[in-house]
């Protein structure tokens, strides 16, 4: 259930960002679809979307805190809405419910994957998944930056 929740946050993210910011909207609309993904292959219980998800949470969270430190810029605009009282850039509070929507995909996706006994090589299609999410993101993400205006 946990790896729903945690996917389903930063599939809100995803949405709210896109939906105040057109540029956006393409590329989480496609980055959308590892999510959705994510949520099929860990209702079918399979190491390939436990792998996804846990690696591309913690792809995303250490490329948003080292980078272009969209975390931070979160949690310094969600502490400003608790001083004020009123919200003064949405986009980068939706950083940190992403974040926080890929920390529990992280520690969702480990438990799941430690409890799985069934398969032979789960670790291997564990890898094997997250190789492919990061793979994919990696594209979308080279794709924006040389579309960008």
């Amino acid at each position: 259930m946990w790896i729903y929740v945690g996917a389903a946050l930063f599939l809100v993210a995803l949405l709210v960002s896109a939906i105040l910011d057109p540029a956006l909207r393409v590329l989480h609309c496609f980055q959308a679809l590892i999510y959705v993904a994510v949520i099929v292959l860990a209702r079918r219980n399979s190491p390939w979307g436990y792998g996804a998800g846990f690696a591309i949470a913690i792809v995303w969270n250490g490329m948003n805190f080292f980078g272009p430190h969209l975390i931070q810029k979160g949690a310094v605009a969600f502490w400003s809405w608790l001083r004020t009282g009123h919200v003064q850039h949405l986009i980068p509070m939706m950083g940190i419910l992403g974040a926080l929507g890929h920390f529990i995909l992280i520690f969702a996706t480990l438990m799941a994957i430690l409890r799985h006994n069934t398969e032979a090589r789960k670790w291997w299609k564990f890898a094997g998944g997250a190789v492919l999410a990061v793979g994919y993101l990696g594209v979308l993400v080279a794709f924006a930056l040389s579309h960008r205006s």
